[in-house]
């Protein structure tokens, strides 16, 4: 797998079946029964039309990110890499392309949200300088009990 093989994309609701088979590779990644169904992700895409990403190897998906506003700030979502993939720069040129989409819509903040216990990402995004907030709370109130996560074992 060379570096000059990977392509970098605006993720299409035509790349779900790829997408979702890779955060199925991914450990411990938290998938939500009904906001990342194939449905779901069509919405967040419907909604922010250019600003998620794909990486991929050939037509092989080998990372995502998604990636929306509201019109003030952004967040990513659900940002992966394919293991195997891991430590070539693919993370860090997902999230500056999913970056420039987003200043073109005139967005001037992204920000996102890692479990404590992501090691991985959490090493990650402090390598890429993104600060560490400890100045605020985050709070969430589900309003569908549907709506159910699992993780990858």
């Amino acid at each position: 797998m060379e570096k000059d093989m990977i392509t970098y994309e605006v993720m299409t609701p035509e790349h779900y079946e790829g997408v979702y088979a890779l955060w199925m590779t991914i450990k411990g990644f938290g998938i939500r029964s009904i906001d990342d169904s194939k449905e779901g992700v069509e919405k967040f895409l419907r909604r922010n039309p250019t600003t998620s990403v794909v990486a991929k190897d050939s037509e092989k998906i080998i990372g995502s990110i998604l990636c929306g506003h509201d019109g003030r700030r952004a967040s990513f979502y659900h940002v992966c890499v394919a293991e195997n993939y891991r430590k070539q720069g693919i993370g860090k040129k997902m999230a500056a392309f999913a970056m420039e989409a987003l200043k073109k819509e005139g967005i001037n903040k992204v920000g996102l949200q890692a479990f404590k216990t992501n090691e991985a990402g959490n090493k990650f995004w402090r390598k890429l300088n993104w600060a560490e907030r400890v100045d605020l709370n985050y709070y969430d109130m589900p309003l569908n009990e549907e709506n159910i996560t699992t993780f990858n074992k």
